[in-house]
Order: structure tokens, then sequence, then C-alpha cells
């Protein structure tokens, strides 16, 4: 990725998306604290301890877990895997968190059409997101410019601390095969 400036001169950003290792917990750990914190996308404790949020979001096989950083610094993270286990494990899921400085910079799109492919790869039917906060409007727009359709609302079923009792969407993106 390269990014100009004026006069001509071009800054080389070195971004990569890869499975996360135990050194990078240290990074990834505060962008999960202050997602859960905030309060607004996940049903997740705001006060989750590191124990639980390092059990619930580090995916066992046939799951992964990744990592998006730029030169270095840990911007995201996302994990990825079955929906449901048994006859329901041919449709994925897949949960994202970005830090918050990294927000608005394209981070969630490089690592929703990494999980895309990831579940292209490994012959996932189809891609289903239980709950999509509805008042997560820039998240919204971004799965439905990947292909995603909000095939149903819980009324409701979220609690926000800005804006109330709002819907949690199921999303779905049908891949090949499906």
């Amino acid at each position: 990725m390269e990014r100009a400036y004026a006069a001509g001169s071009v800054l080389r950003v070195t971004r990569t998306i890869r499975p996360l290792t135990e050194p990078d917990w240290p990074d990834v750990w505060p962008v999960i604290d202050a997602v859960c914190r905030e309060g607004e996308t996940y049903t997740y404790p705001v006060e989750i301890s590191e124990a639980d949020a390092r059990a619930y979001w580090i995916e066992r096989p046939p799951g992964a877990t990744v990592v998006l950083e730029e030169d270095g610094v840990v911007l995201g993270t996302a994990k990825m895997g079955p929906n449901k286990p048994g006859n329901g494990a041919h449709v994925g899921t897949a949960s994202f968190m970005v830090s918050d400085a990294a927000r608005g910079r394209g981070v969630g799109r490089a690592l929703g059409e990494h999980v895309i492919a990831w579940h292209r790869e490994q012959g996932f039917r189809g891609i289903q997101f239980n709950a999509v906060v509805e008042s997560n409007t820039a998240a919204v727009r971004l799965w439905q410019s990947l292909g995603f359709e909000i095939v149903g609302t819980v009324p409701g079923a979220f609690r926000s601390p800005t804006h109330g009792y709002t819907g949690l969407h199921v999303m779905y993106l049908p891949l090949a095969g499906s």
C-alpha cells in the first residue's frame, strides 16, 4: 500500500494480515478491551476479563484468528470458523475488532475481504453474522458492500449505551455452491 503526499513524496506502508501468534496478544487485548468497554458493537460484557476475552477470541481449528498489522502495529483482528457444529458446520461466521485509532482506514474492509476468501478456500457454503448491531451503521454498510444481506432483525435485542434498545441483524453472504 502506498500513500501519496504533497510535493510528490510517497510513503510506503506495509499492511499484512496473518495468523495471530502468542506474542500478538498484548497488542490485541487492548483493542478487544476498548471495543467491549465502549459497549456499542458487541454483546460481550463491557468489563470482560482478559482471560475471558482470550478464551473467546482465539479460535481453535478448524477456525482461525488473524491480525492486521501496518508497519508492525496491530490495527485490528478477526476470528472465523464454523457458525455451528455438526450439520450446521458448512456455514461460517466471523467477528471483527478494529482499534479506535484505525477506524475509517479500511482495516475492517481488508479483514472482511480476508475472511470471505478464507471461508471460500475452506469450502464453506455461506457466512452468517448472528448479531450485527443495527445502530452500528458503518459495519452494516461495510458488510452490505461486501455482499451480505440482512435476512432478519431481532428488535430491541441489543442495549446500546448511546441508542438505547436497538435491533440485532442476522446477515448472510452465500458463497459458491450455495
